[in-house]
């Protein structure tokens, strides 16, 4: 594996990969990698010749600076991950100057109403500051095929409004959400939960999958108001938003309609930590 921290020497790097015609995967990471990050890394490098990883904690996408200062680092151990998947990955280690030469501001894009709902109702600007940044990277990065998981689906879906729009010639690929056997969605920020507060955290799947489980016999009125009586037992858990949204404009539904996709989405506080997650609901 290769390290680059700076972005002249690992362009130049990649510009004669490119020479010698070979397919790049890319996988943006902010660390404190786990069994999700690496499920995206290790299809990267099924279907790539080589695959960067990013690793680059953003700091316009955060609403909360504690919550940036307190996001989970773990670099060495992060390499070591990565060096034990392949020998074709490349790490783009940069640090805030590199990436925002000194203005670390957020670029305004439009994405419609996508980023009006749900994160983009709760966490004002996050999109913003998430588009600067993977527009930034996909600039530094020639890669191919591009890899996110679904349980961030509604910045999935801004990434990829936000690649037709500017015209990059980038698959973006969606991958499936991976969990514990508990059913938790993984993510970075579970590092920060207590074994008492992951198994609470467990009821935001469980909700999910009750609106999975009974989207096409209960009435949209009643599924909600089953989650809120599920998750209102537990005074550990403050919910931001439970919502059922089509999945391609990500608009909240009142009514059901044949033949649409919708998905189930969450957010909220356990014990302090912010978790999200959703559920396809068909």
């Amino acid at each position: 594996m290769i390290i680059f921290n700076n972005i002249v020497g690992f362009k130049n790097h990649l510009r004669k990969l490119k020479n010698d015609n070979v397919k790049i995967g890319f996988v943006p990471t902010m660390g404190a990698l786990h069994n999700g990050h690496t499920s995206l890394i290790k299809k990267s490098v099924l279907e790539n010749d080589y695959s960067v990883v990013s690793i680059f904690i953003n700091p316009t996408q955060f609403n909360n600076i504690n919550d940036y200062k307190s996001y989970p680092i773990n670099i060495s151990r992060d390499i070591e991950l990565l060096d034990s998947i392949s020998e074709n990955i490349i790490l783009f280690k940069p640090d805030t100057e590199e990436i925002y030469s000194g203005k670390v501001v957020s670029d305004s894009y439009d994405f419609g109403d996508l980023d009006k709902y749900m994160e983009g109702k709760h966490r004002k600007g996050h999109f913003q500051g998430v588009a600067t940044v993977v527009n930034k990277l996909f600039e530094i990065v020639s890669a191919d095929n591009v890899y996110f998981g679904e349980k961030d689906f509604q910045q999935l879906r801004i990434i990829e409004v936000l690649v037709q729009k500017n015209g990059y010639k980038l698959n973006v690929i969606r991958c499936k959400t991976i969990r514990q056997n508990d059913g938790l969605a993984l993510s970075s920020r579970n590092k920060k939960l207590d074994i008492s507060s992951q198994n609470i955290a467990t009821n935001l799947f469980k909700a999910l999958s009750f609106a999975k489980k009974n989207f096409d016999t209960l009435d949209l009125e009643v599924i909600y108001a089953k989650v809120e009586d599920l998750l209102q037992n537990f005074p550990q858990i403050s919910i931001d938003y439970f919502a059922i949204a089509d999945e391609n404009d990500l608009k909240p539904i009142k009514h059901k309609k044949k033949n649409q996709k919708y998905r189930a989405f969450i957010a909220a506080d356990i014990s302090g930590v912010r978790l999200i997650d959703n559920i396809k609901l068909y």
